[in-house]
């Protein structure tokens, strides 16, 4: 599996907005994505050092439409922690103009 396969997009919450002061980023990943898999794909994409994976799976939530119900889509959450010497990572662009 290619680095950009594993790792889909960051999740932006309040929560993981938080944890970027600890060096710790949240990214959903592939479903079928190992926590070695993870890491090598965040330390190939962002030229960083990964120190810890922790990885989740979140269920699809049900939903419905009158008398129709089906589930959302399910996915995996990885949080990732770099080491305290490593470069963080840019999930936004500071051009403002």
């Amino acid at each position: 599996m290619e680095a950009r396969d594993v790792i889909l997009r960051p999740v932006v919450t309040e929560s993981s907005m938080a944890d970027l002061d600890d060096k710790r980023y949240t990214f959903d990943v592939n479903v079928q994505a190992t926590k070695t898999q993870v890491k090598k794909a965040i330390e190939e994409i962002f030229d960083v050092k990964v120190v810890k994976v922790n990885v989740m799976n979140v269920k699809g939530k049900l939903k419905r439409q009158g008398r129709y119900a089906g589930y959302t889509k399910k996915r995996r959450k990885a949080i990732v922690t770099l080491s305290s010497d490593s470069n963080e990572i840019k999930l936004f662009n500071d051009d403002q103009q």
